[in-house]
């Protein structure tokens, strides 16, 4: 573990690596001689009976006083207790009923041992827990710890993960899922909602746009890729299509109630559909400010959710602007009626000339 740790610290992708497992803690090891005890007719289980009597603090019995009950616990004073060396001065009675030393049948050695052993799923575990540093995302983070404990853990050791690791490895593929079935699900809705697949198609020409424009910040380092981001990123897509779909509905209304050609209906949907699209791109990029700048428990979640969707939706609307007028006059179909339909003055005043 101290050997992943430090080969971890010196690559250059976190700011700090700790590892759970320190050997700071003063261990005192009493090794029995049973060759020696044999000889000298000492049973085993009476030293270490003795042993325990002597510094285990175990409690062997109460009595009361005064209507009060307290514990009985043999030991020997501290200064033999602080020191292990002077317990081998201690004697321990043989078989034979003559008083042995114990430093003629045990060697104290000290060492130095964690603190504590952890548990993680009933084995014996060490954890490593690391930070990275700005713009490394936590997939990349993982994926450099994995190789450096491939290199330095023997083929009986293997590693496992807890907290938000545990989190990103179980929900990395799911997420990559979701994500395409939004898409799917999306195309599919407007494909019904418009009677045709190429004007969903238009509609989401500039999603990758503004995805691209939702990951530029996380590139420069302002955030990582993270479960967060990627649900912002989800409800980008909801967002930048509704763009779109004002700009070809509009259109397609032009050129069926007018017979206008593509080109001259969708330049008149961008005029008429500026304002709208403006003020929904302002109002949702103000909205989300305050997940930005917000403070106290849970503000990094709500941050890498804000600048995904702050960042995506503004560049997502730069782009539709220019973007789906585009491929609309040079995909949308052509089969649309050639002749205008005259409107009925009392249902839409506002088309009249």
């Amino acid at each position: 573990a101290e050997q992943i740790k430090n080969k971890a610290q010196a690559s250059g992708r976190f700011i700090v690596v700790q590892n759970s497992m320190s050997y700071d803690a003063p261990q005192v090891t009493v090794t029995i001689d049973r060759e020696r005890a044999a000889a000298l007719n000492l049973p085993i289980a009476d030293i270490g009976r003795t042993l325990t009597l002597l510094v285990g603090g175990a409690e062997v019995a109460q009595f009361d006083r005064d209507s009060n009950s307290y514990d009985i616990i043999p030991q020997v004073p501290q200064e033999f207790r602080d020191n292990p060396e002077k317990l081998a001065q201690y004697f321990v009675r043989s078989a034979s009923g003559e008083m042995v030393p114990l430093s003629a049948v045990v060697k104290i050695s000290t060492n130095a041992a964690p603190a504590a052993i952890e548990q993680f799923n009933q084995l014996n575990s060490a954890t490593i827990t690391a930070l990275p540093l700005p713009g490394v995302t936590t997939g990349d983070g993982l994926k450099a710890i994995e190789d450096i404990a491939k290199e330095s853990l023997p083929g009986t050791f293997f590693i496992d993960y807890s907290g938000q690791s545990r989190q990103e490895k179980e929900q990395g593929n799911t997420i990559l899922i979701a994500f395409v079935a939004a898409v799917l699900v999306i195309y599919l809705v407007l494909a019904a909602q418009f009677e045709s697949f190429r004007d969903p198609l238009i509609i989401m020409m500039a999603v990758p746009l503004s995805i691209f424009g939702a990951i530029v910040p996380l590139n420069i380092g302002l955030g990582t890729l993270n479960i967060y981001t990627q649900v912002g990123l989800i409800t980008l897509i909801g967002l930048i299509t509704k763009h779109g779909i004002l700009l070809v509905e509009f259109a397609n209304q032009q050129r069926e109630l007018h017979g206008m050609r593509r080109r001259d209906a969708i330049v008149a949907s961008a005029k008429v559909r500026l304002r709208p699209i403006l003020m929904t791109t302002a109002a949702m990029a103000l909205g989300v400010v305050p997940l930005i700048i917000s403070s106290g428990a849970g503000a990094a979640a709500r941050y890498s959710m804000g600048l995904v969707i702050f960042t995506g939706i503004l560049v997502g609307t730069m782009f539709t602007l220019f973007v789906v007028p585009m491929f609309y006059t040079f995909i949308a179909s052509k089969d649309l009626p050639h002749h205008a339909e005259k409107p009925d003055p009392n249902l839409m005043p506002a088309l009249q000339d």
